[in-house]
């Protein structure tokens, strides 16, 4: 899978449009012997189908890329209240946990610097160390009132965003595969239907799953391999439920009351360590802190890229 621009970045160019445990890393797991979700296409992952979305297809169905596409090119500048208003911003936000937040937070000035963006459209980061999807689901969680405070110190509002990037993990998770990721697919689910609820104009979320954790293996507990790797199925499965058309995942008003945001893949972040996926994409230890599982600065760099385009 190239490099290329996920869909938001489509809105640039609209006229409208915790910190982990103090350990040592283990440069020498260099690989864990796992297949990318792009590369696994329609093969099997302990009877698993890969790929991003359903059939072992890494592309969108062209129904969903097409509402995709249609609600980006809907999407116009709002006001702090959430009323059209030519003056107004475009608002991309984050939502997750720590390497969520120090991502996003290398994202942000590339986009500031992009001569494709349009004035109005501003990237807040409002991802929080520390908080995993099993804290973040809940609908009474610190960590919401916390994406107020950012907001607001970024003279926005919680009527204003309209897409997002999510990044998350269950901390510490435990159990077998597919169960460990089934749990965080539910996780995953009422976050983005709490974020319709509590940031009500959100349109569209795009959701990344863990980079590489081979490097943290047998050293942090935070979000080891295989579960960094198993994060990409509860992501695919998600999107691919909204695809099918469960209820609880509804985006399109004309087909009932809408619970969640249009969702999509963001930029697919896992590669097996030093081992190249098809694109020549690989994650060496210098790209991590000294935990294996936060990205250094260099790691940061490489997923702003992604973001970027």
């Amino acid at each position: 899978m190239s490099r290329r621009r996920v869909s938001w970045l489509l809105l640039l160019a609209l006229p409208f449009a915790v910190a982990g445990p103090a350990v040592a890393s283990n440069c020498s797991v260099t690989s864990v012997g796992k297949t990318p979700l792009p590369d696994l296409g329609t093969g099997l992952y302990q009877g698993y189908q890969g790929g991003l979305y359903p059939g072992g297809a890494n592309a969108r169905p062209a129904a969903h890329e097409a509402a995709g596409l249609a609600i980006a090119n809907s999407i116009a500048p709002l006001d702090t209240s959430g009323n059209p208003d030519a003056a107004g911003r475009v608002v991309l936000i984050s939502i997750g946990m720590s390497n969520c937040t120090q991502e996003f937070s290398a994202y942000v000035p590339k986009s500031q610097a992009d001569p494709q963006k349009r004035a109005n459209v501003q990237a807040i980061d409002c991802a929080l160390g520390g908080q995993s999807a099993d804290i973040i689901q809940s609908a009474t969680a610190a960590y919401w009132d916390t994406v107020y405070t950012r907001l607001r110190g970024h003279g926005s509002s919680p009527a204003q965003p309209q897409i997002v990037w999510i990044k998350e993990a269950r901390r510490q998770p435990t159990g077998g595969f597919p169960e460990s990721a089934d749990s965080l697919l539910w996780n995953l689910g009422t976050i983005v239907r709490l974020i319709k609820q509590k940031l009500p104009n959100v349109r569209q979320c795009y959701i990344t799953s863990r980079i590489y954790a081979g490097y943290a293996t047998g050293v942090s507990t935070l979000n080891p391999e295989p579960y960094a790797y198993e994060s990409g199925f509860a992501v695919k499965w998600l999107i691919e439920g909204q695809i099918s058309g469960v209820d609880s995942l509804q985006y399109d008003p004309a087909k009932g009351t809408v619970q969640a945001p249009w969702l999509s893949w963001g930029p697919y972040l896992w590669a097996d360590g030093l081992t190249p996926r098809s694109d020549g994409f690989t994650w060496g230890c210098s790209s991590f802190m000294s935990d294996g599982t936060h990205p250094s600065a260099t790691g940061r760099d490489i997923v702003a890229e992604y973001l970027q385009g």
